[in-house]
């Protein structure tokens, strides 16, 4: 489980202010998916299936956002290659060891959508959102398993935040 602050502050801020796409509702989604759908980074590769990452982020999903997205919005393709050193589109495994870009793509997965983020004080509007766009009626994830992912993530990193200090 990756440690809570480092992580807001490193990786999810950092990556969402360099996009240009941070908000605190940005923040908590990202937080709440990584919560959910690796344990907080406790898995870099779905056990039984082709997800990759902290954000368990499938290859097809990422092959989509890259052709029917990102080579459609100049301005963010530029963000993409100056913010992260590209020069073209990178094969999918960098999900499983770039926390930044992995970041990135899981904000454009949320970006490409029409309904507003969640508010970041209320995490049934996030579990909802989650799971209506990313997780799908397809899939496994269920709503009181998810929102103790997510609270587990947030209190076990804290806490061990404090005994490692």
């Amino acid at each position: 489980m990756l440690n809570i602050l480092q992580f807001r502050e490193l990786i999810v801020k950092s990556t969402l202010n360099d996009l240009l796409m941070y908000s605190q509702n940005a923040e908590e989604l990202m937080v709440f998916t990584c919560a959910v759908e690796s344990l907080g980074g406790h898995y870099l590769k779905q056990v039984k299936g082709p997800a990759l990452g902290i954000y368990q982020m499938e290859p097809q999903t990422y092959n989509d956002i890259w052709q029917n997205y990102i080579h459609n919005q100049g301005g963010l393709l530029l963000k993409l290659f100056s913010n992260f050193g590209l020069t073209y589109m990178p094969a999918e495994d960098i999900l499983i060891y770039d926390l930044r870009f992995a970041t990135a793509m899981t904000r454009i997965f949320y970006q490409r959508i029409k309904e507003p983020l969640p508010d970041y004080r209320n995490v049934d509007a996030i579990w909802a959102y989650y799971k209506k766009y990313y997780n799908t009626e397809l899939g496994s994830a269920t709503k009181v398993e998810s929102i103790n992912k997510y609270t587990n993530f947030l209190h076990n990193s804290h806490l061990r935040n404090l005994i490692l200090v």
